[in-house]
C-alpha cells in the first residue's frame, strides 16, 4: 500500500490514511486501496474489528486538489466512472462484516465526513472541525450523502449541506455524526497493557474495541447488518418475520449455542480461547 498504513495486532487491524502532507485527501490511488483493504480485512479470520485513523493534523480534507484538477476537465461519462469508484469504497467500508471504528484524530472535510459516516462507530479528539464544503465549490456531496444523512439524520443534513459552515466535535456529537469526543492531551499514565504515553483518543478507542473483540465475531457481524436492514424500514409483517427469523437462526447457530452455554456454565466463550 502507497497511501495507507495497515498494522494487524491482537485481532485488530489498524488502517491509517497515510498523506498527511496532502492532508490525507482522497485521490485514486487512495479510494483504490481503501476499498482494497477493507475488502481484504473484512474477510481475515484474523481481524475482528477495525480501526480507521490518520497521520497528521487533519484525518481527511476530502478531494486531493492535483485530482480535482484533473476532475475540473472530465466528461460527464468520466465523472460517472470517478465518482463511482468513490461510492463502491464507501460502500465496501458501510457493508463490511467486521465492526468499524474511525478514531478521528484531526480535521474533516467533505469526502472524510463520509469515511466518518460509513464507520459503525465514531470518536473524535476535541479539536477536530467538521466540514461539509462542496457548495462552496458549486458542487455537493451527493455520494456520501446516503451515509452522512443516516448518520447525522435530515434536519441536519439540510444545514450542514447547505451552509457549508465549519463546526467543532461537541456538535458532531450533538448531531450523532460521532459518538463521543476526548480531550487532545496525553494521558501519561501506564495502562493495563503496559503501554505510556497514549492519547485519551487511543485509550478510549482501545475501550471499544476491546468490547467488541470479545462479542461472538458472528453475532457482530449479524447485529451490524441488523442495524442496517431495520433502521429504515417499515414495521411491516414481512420485517417481523425476518426479525423472528433472525433471532431462530442465530440461536442455532454454532456460535449462539456455544454463547448460552458457556453462560449457563459460567466459562468463556470458545472464541476467547
Amino acid at each position: 500500500m502507497q497511501t495507507l498504513q495497515i498494522i494487524k495486532e491482537n485481532l485488530v487491524a489498524t488502517v491509517t490514511l497515510n498523506r498527511p502532507d496532502k492532508r490525507n485527501a482522497f485521490n485514486d490511488e487512495v479510494i483504490t486501496e481503501l476499498k482494497q483493504a477493507f475488502t481484504e480485512l473484512g474477510q481475515d479470520d484474523e481481524v475482528r474489528a477495525i480501526v480507521l485513523t490518520g497521520t497528521g493534523k487533519a484525518f481527511c480534507a476530502g478531494a486531493d486538489l492535483n485530482w480535482m484538477r484533473a476532475m475540473a476537465d472530465y466528461t460527464r461519462d468520466e465523472n460517472l466512472a470517478d465518482a463511482n469508484e468513490l461510492a463502491q469504497m464507501l460502500k465496501v467500508i458501510y457493508e463490511c462484516p467486521k465492526p468499524t471504528i474511525a478514531s478521528v484524530q484531526g480535521d474533516v472535510y467533505a469526502g472524510g465526513v463520509g469515511l466518518v459516516s460509513a464507520c459503525d462507530i465514531a470518536v473524535a479528539v476535541d479539536s477536530a472541525n467538521f466540514c461539509l464544503s462542496e457548495v462552496r465549490l458549486g458542487l455537493v456531496p451527493a455520494t456520501i450523502s446516503p451515509y452522512v444523512i443516516r448518520a447525522m439524520g435530515a434536519r441536519q443534513a439540510h444545514r450542514y449541506f447547505l451552509t457549508a459552515e465549519v463546526f467543532n466535535a461537541e456538535e458532531a456529537k450533538r448531531i450523532g455524526l460521532i459518538h463521543d469526543f476526548v480531550s487532545v492531551e496525553v494521558n501519561a499514565e501506564i495502562n493495563e497493557d503496559g503501554i505510556a504515553n497514549r492519547t485519551e483518543l487511543d485509550e478510549t478507542v482501545a475501550k471499544i474495541v476491546k468490547k467488541l473483540v470479545n462479542a461472538s465475531p458472528n453475532a457482530v457481524s449479524v447485529c451490524k447488518k441488523l442495524v442496517q436492514d431495520v433502521a429504515h424500514a417499515d414495521i411491516t409483517d414481512e420485517l417481523i418475520a425476518d426479525t423472528v427469523a433472525g433471532i431462530a437462526d442465530i440461536r442455532a447457530s454454532e456460535q449462539g449455542k456455544e454463547g448460552v452455554q458457556s453462560f449457563l456454565q459460567k466459562r468463556k466463550p470458545n472464541w476467547l480461547n
